[in-house]
């Protein structure tokens, strides 16, 4: 046990470096004699412990971020979990969230083992993100991490969140025109809406493709059709399929004169979506 003197100041200057709590930062350096550097690792060690206790917990609840860069070329989406909504809500949490999502779109990692290898600013100091993640993790005393990060690029890329950080949306648009920012946010409030599975047509799988058919067969069989019919009856069906869940075939919510690609060529002729993503916390 240490015989050093520790001081209110002294446990206060670690809980500003760390962000952990007072009795933590005190206990840390107690056990290494006063030494900030060590103290910080004992911080992050009990982080590693927390970290490995809490695997088969469950986190389902978090933040989604979606987030431009300056030009509006790239978007990025993350989504932090946590276990329980009161940390979800925490005004640090999203904090963080924020910072991993900046680090994110500044560097455009492909994968999320690249994003955690990224250094963010902690406390006045650069550490890698994962390492933050277990900081956090021993401090707060939950499982912590990101599951999902989705980037995109265009000529004009346009982000959005929905529902107090339950929701983003990445929609990248085909120009950088006038008007280009409230119809990236309509189109974006579409995608939030009504989910759709692809651009159009062509974008559909064909494993979705042949799913929709073989659905529509037995529907049709079910209703006594003919065996002769069934076939184009279905293909009836996965028409309307295609224009209830691809993107610029959707009736236009705000509009349901229009469709999204025509809403869209109002805006400006042939003005088109390029790329979207969409991400629902636990989903």
């Amino acid at each position: 046990m240490s015989t050093v003197q520790i001081s209110a100041s002294d446990v206060n200057k670690l809980r500003q470096q760390t962000g952990a709590g007072m009795m933590d930062c005190k206990k840390a350096l107690t056990e290494t004699n006063g030494d900030f550097e060590a103290a910080i690792d004992f911080l992050r060690k009990k982080g590693a412990k927390v970290a490995a206790s809490r695997q088969d917990r469950e986190s389902n609840e978090g933040a989604v971020i979606a987030r431009t860069s300056e030009d509006f070329k790239t978007g990025v989406i993350i989504e932090l979990n946590c276990e329980t909504d009161f940390v979800a809500k925490n005004a640090e949490f999203i904090a963080f969230a924020n910072e991993i999502a900046n680090a994110a779109v500044q560097n455009k990692p492909a994968l999320i083992e690249e994003l955690y290898n990224l250094e963010i600013d902690v406390e006045n100091s650069r550490i890698k993100i994962g390492d933050a993640i277990i900081d956090k993790t021993g401090k707060i005393g939950e499982k912590i991490g990101v599951s999902k990060y989705e980037v995109i690029e265009g000529d004009k890329v346009v982000a959005y969140i929905h529902g107090n950080y339950r929701l983003g949306v990445l929609v990248g648009l085909s120009k950088a025109v006038d008007g280009a920012d409230e119809a990236g946010k309509d189109v974006a409030m579409q995608i939030a809406a009504m989910n759709p599975v692809a651009i159009d047509k062509d974008g559909v799988d064909a494993t979705t493709i042949e799913r929709e058919m073989e659905i529509a067969k037995d529907q049709i069989r079910a209703e006594g059709k003919p065996e002769a019919m069934v076939e184009k009856i279905a293909a009836g069906k996965l028409n309307k399929f295609y224009k209830d869940s691809t993107l610029l075939n959707q009736e236009f919510v705000k509009d349901s004169s229009k469709t999204v690609a025509q809403f869209l060529d109002t805006v400006d002729k042939g003005l088109t979506v390029t790329a979207f993503k969409r991400v629902a916390l636990g989903a």
